[in-house]
């Protein structure tokens, strides 16, 4: 009998670590997933899917959307304690076969004939570097540098996708209609055909009939090799900030839509103008294409329940994945003693109560 998918919302536990490192092979792996060592504190642990990992954009190789086999993302991220400290803060890929039925125990999946010995929990450790001991730089190795590798190829015009985003309890039918309707207003604006700027001012005039932000792919005006302005908060973790307006941020960015090198991406339109409350500052990263940890010339921030929702793109509509969005310190600004009265809305967005009435996203 066909196993049922799990969707949104679905019980899991997540299996022992002995029983954990029966599924994986030499590399650590299952199909080519790794299993990294910061996963090792949810063994036992019960917990609810958060989104089925059905797909998921590669950013690897040029960007793309890939199909993931049997699994799910729960509401766990990577700490980095295994990686050297990287701050990505990337959402786990749990493999089905790393969990067990609720209330009841699961049979292990069969291992092939020959196979060989399921490897040890130092193993795992040392599977998340592929350079040898005491080589510098070092190379990691995890989830994210072993995307390619562990999916599939996805063509975005494979409908069944996004019927799957919607059974799967990913994404509302609004939105996945809402999506498809941007998509082809989009294309046709940059259909060559002289119809671009009208549809984009007539976009941002009436954005507001279906509650929309303006339109998202835009670029600033600071000619290339300029330099582009810089501003520093000192913005600590649990700060208030409010996102500036879309052309405040414009007026940061080069004909490129970077601000010193770091791109404006139109997944970060929609916070345009809303408060949150700062998560953490990025300083360093593990940058998926080489397995090298990088360090930014200029901190950036992270703020809380503010992820890439894969609204606008192209190859990858509706991506799971969630990455944080990395923020710029020139494109925030501090929010002054508020009143005590603030509550948060299922979105993350900060609603002021007395003071002001913030649209949530």
């Amino acid at each position: 009998m066909k196993k049922k998918k799990l969707k949104v919302g679905d019980w899991v536990e997540v299996k022992s670590k002995e029983e954990i490192l029966k599924t994986l092979d030499q590399k650590g792996q299952t199909d080519g997933m790794p299993f990294m060592p910061e996963m090792f504190a949810f063994c036992g642990k019960r917990m609810r899917v958060y989104k089925r990992a059905h797909k998921t954009c590669d950013t690897v190789f040029p960007v793309r959307g890939r199909r993931v086999d049997g699994a799910v993302h729960l509401e766990t991220r990577c700490d980095g304690s295994a990686h050297g400290g990287c701050q990505a803060g990337c959402l786990f890929f749990w493999k089905e076969e790393w969990f067990k039925a609720v209330g009841g125990d699961q049979p292990e999946k069969p291992r092939c004939a020959g196979q060989a010995m399921a490897p040890t929990e130092a193993d795992i450790w040392m599977q998340t570097q592929t350079s040898a001991p005491g080589q510098i730089p070092v190379v990691y190795r995890c989830q994210a540098t072993q995307l390619p590798y562990a999916t599939k190829e996805l063509n975005p015009w494979d409908v069944t996708q996004y019927l799957e985003d919607y059974t799967s309890g990913n994404t509302s039918l609004w939105r996945i209609l809402c999506g498809g309707v941007y998509s082809a207003y989009y294309a046709l604006s940059q259909a060559g055909i002289g119809l671009g700027p009208p549809m984009r001012w007539f976009y941002d005039k009436f954005h507001f009939l279906w509650g929309g932000s303006l339109f998202p792919p835009k670029k600033g005006s600071i000619p290339k090799g300029q330099p582009t302005p810089k501003g520093t908060l000192d913005l600590r973790p649990g700060e208030l900030v409010r996102v500036k307006s879309h052309q405040e941020i414009l007026n940061t960015l080069d004909v490129d839509g970077k601000n010193r090198g770091m791109l404006w991406d139109s997944e970060l339109v929609p916070y345009c103008g809303k408060t949150y409350r700062v998560l953490d500052k990025i300083t360093s990263f593990i940058e998926e294409k080489t397995g090298l940890m990088r360090e930014l010339k200029t901190p950036c921030v992270i703020l809380e329940s503010v992820t890439c929702s894969a609204r606008y793109s192209t190859c990858r509509k509706f991506c799971p994945r969630e990455i944080y969005s990395w923020w710029r310190e020139i494109w925030l600004e501090r929010v002054e003693a508020r009143p005590e009265h603030a509550i948060a809305n299922p979105e993350g967005a900060l609603v002021q109560i007395e003071a002001e009435n913030l649209t949530s996203k």
